[in-house]
């Protein structure tokens, strides 16, 4: 078992749980950074997590869901307060309604996550403010420092993965819901570079091209909420043309953006994106949460080789813009 200690202050208000793991500060860091890898141990067993959002930046916002063994499912969110990459970052922890937004009717709270150097390995120390005794007593009633030795009962195997979430690999696609994936790639840069790269028309024609053979002769870049973006891209012989076009709903520099999506001369539903650059060990985690209208809309375009073009311009961006960059 990774933790070492779980202490409980009541004049303070506090939890504090600390835990050690065989691995460098950065790894344990990443873990967290990740929600790919975090979404594999914030849950205890019985109940996994799914991060629909993670934004691990000041102001950002975490929401994800716990899904017990009878289908049940309980929503929590985080509040990024303050992030200092690598050692710490501090959060409002609390509960959530189904569709995101806290659920005031339950307490949250304060936590601060610091990581250090432990010998030949690492340590995370969590610690938890409450408000008030009756919601320590409340929360710890509702097996919150159980759920915690559970989740962190998982952390070993997630940390001895290193094959699964190193750089290099190839953009994948993970169902997350009958109408949501998150596509999820490390791209060899900068966050700021990766964010320019998508927000400069004149990169973004050099690399967002797709299998070789096709240009991008339409580039209009949306780069303020409201505004309307339009993407268009044709063969060299200049026999099949299609695009995209939507609407900038969010946009924080550069964390985040969220965008819908509809194919150009197609009626109907389209899709609504939210991007999300996040640093860690290799570049900058680059996850994109794509809602579709429906699972039989999902399947169709998951079904038409989106995550090949995808890498194939991922791929182009790194060893086409990002290289000559550097």
């Amino acid at each position: 078992m990774p933790i070492t200690s779980v202490s409980k202050d009541p004049g303070a208000l506090t939890m504090t749980v600390v835990a050690e793991f065989p691995v460098p500060v950065p790894r344990l860091w990443q873990a967290y950074a990740d929600p790919r890898q975090l979404e594999r141990f914030w849950g205890p067993p019985t109940h996994p997590a799914t991060f629909l959002r993670h934004d691990m930046c000041p102001g950002g916002r975490s929401e994800y869901a716990m899904t017990g063994p009878g289908g049940e499912v309980s929503r929590g969110y985080w509040e990024f307060l303050a992030v200092d990459p690598g050692r710490s970052f501090e959060v409002r922890d609390g509960f959530a309604n189904p569709d995101g937004t806290a659920n005031d009717e339950l307490p949250s709270m304060r936590m601060v996550f610091t990581f250090e150097a432990a010998g030949a390995g690492a340590r995370v120390r969590t610690t938890t403010w409450f408000s008030s005794v009756e919601e320590l007593d409340q929360l710890l009633a509702m097996g919150m420092e159980q759920g915690m030795r559970e989740a962190m009962g998982q952390m070993d195997a997630v940390l001895a993965d290193l094959a699964t979430f190193a750089a290099g690999l190839p953009t994948t696609a993970q169902v997350l819901s009958d109408t949501q994936v998150r596509v999820s790639r490390v791209i060899r840069g900068s966050v700021e570079q990766v964010w320019t790269a998508h927000h400069d028309a004149a990169l973004l024609q050099r690399w967002l091209l797709g299998p070789d053979g096709w240009t991008m002769p339409v580039c209009e870049v949306a780069t303020e909420v409201g505004q309307r973006y339009r993407y268009e891209w044709e063969t060299l012989d200049g026999t099949q043309r299609f695009g995209f076009t939507g609407e900038l709903l969010e946009s924080a520099p550069p964390h985040r953006t969220v965008t819908t999506e509809q194919m150009v001369g197609v009626d109907g539903p389209g899709t609504t994106n939210e991007m999300t650059l996040t640093p860690v060990e290799g570049g900058t985690l680059l996850a994109i949460l794509i809602t579709y209208p429906s699972a039989e809309i999902r399947d169709m375009v998951l079904g038409t080789g989106m995550t090949d073009g995808m890498e194939t311009s991922y791929a182009r961006l790194e060893g086409q813009v990002l290289a000559a960059a550097a």
